[in-house]
């Protein structure tokens, strides 16, 4: 087994402080109380655990807000990095947060302030629907998203990512009709705790962590008019300060791929409704001279220390074009 110590030395070769610093930035969406079959890429409790040990055993883990004040004045720290999740979900609060306080750092929490308080977001609605489907065939082909067999987890993951592939850049409206009629057609009672509460978002802010926005309802802004996008960004912001009774100043893009799920405009939307930076699902690292608005993030899927650890150079040693031009 490789040693910590030669693995920090590789991370702080590429990520040295200073002017030469780049900034690592991991994204997630749930860490699960235990594994799902049909969530077979995101961690449960003892895989996330093993995961912020790696991390914080490798890295200088940081709030993002300092992260990128530092990025600004080239005072980053070697193997600087940030921890985030996307969504808004319930187990953020009740399984992730208790572990990242074990390991005494923080992460920022990006809210689709839509669905707290009993929400559910589409997608969710699509994999729940089919996690109760009882019958080994579904056919949504008057629905244009095809004939998709169910008999088994493996086909229900294959077939839920089928169904959200071909939904997700419809437009919110069209997407909501039809992931409500799948909903009718599998006959399922639908989760209303999958989200957090309005007093879960308090309790993580108390605790240390940081809340950022992600718009009312997760659109794809590059598929939005400006004024739907400027509203959906406004909204979220103004939603959050209220609640926290706080300037909130952080913000990450829905879906997030540069051109596909946002446009450079939009990132003028954010400077002008006062956020400080923006993030995106870009893979790559930051460095002074990107641009604050885009700053990339990465998913670290693999499972084992080896491979985690050789991703995320790989990460690091990329150079290649992560924003919109």
């Amino acid at each position: 087994m490789i040693p910590d110590f030669f693995i920090r030395q590789a991370m702080e070769l590429l990520s040295p402080a200073g002017k030469r610093a780049r900034l690592s930035v991991f994204i997630f969406h749930r860490v699960l109380p235990k594994p799902d079959p049909l969530f077979p890429d995101e961690p449960d409790t003892e895989q996330f655990d093993r995961i912020v040990s790696w991390i914080t055993n490798w890295f200088e883990v940081i709030p993002l807000d300092a992260a990128v004040d530092a990025l600004k004045t080239a005072k980053l720290p070697a193997r600087a990095a940030v921890i985030t999740f996307d969504d808004g979900y319930a187990d953020n609060c009740t399984v992730a947060m208790p572990i990242l306080l074990k390991h005494k750092v923080s992460a920022t929490f990006f809210i689709a302030t839509g669905y707290l308080d009993g929400g559910r977001m589409w997608n969710d609605t699509i994999t729940e629907s089919l996690r109760q489907f009882p019958d080994g065939k579904l056919d949504l082909s008057t629905l244009g998203l095809g004939c998709h067999k169910t008999g088994s987890d493996e086909e229900k993951r294959q077939a839920i990512g089928a169904i959200i592939g071909q939904a997700k850049y419809l437009p919110p409206a069209t997407r909501t009709e039809v992931t409500e009629e799948v909903a009718r057609l599998t006959g399922a009672e639908l989760p209303t705790d999958l989200m957090m509460t309005s007093g879960q978002v308090r309790k993580m802010r108390a605790a240390g962590m940081q809340i950022g926005a992600h718009t009312v309802t997760h659109p794809i802004l590059a598929q939005t008019g400006l004024a739907v996008a400027r509203d959906e960004i406004t909204r979220s912001k103004a939603h959050l300060e209220q609640l926290l009774e706080e300037p909130v100043t952080l913000f990450a893009y829905p879906n997030g791929k540069p051109v596909d799920d946002y446009l450079p405009e939009h990132a003028g939307l954010i400077r002008e409704a006062g956020f400080k930076t923006a993030v995106s699902t870009a893979w790559g690292s930051a460095d002074v001279g990107t641009d604050l608005f885009q700053i990339p993030r990465y998913t670290p899927w693999q499972k084992t220390r080896l491979k985690f650890a050789l991703q995320l150079i790989r990460n690091l040693a990329s150079r290649r074009p992560t924003s919109c031009p």
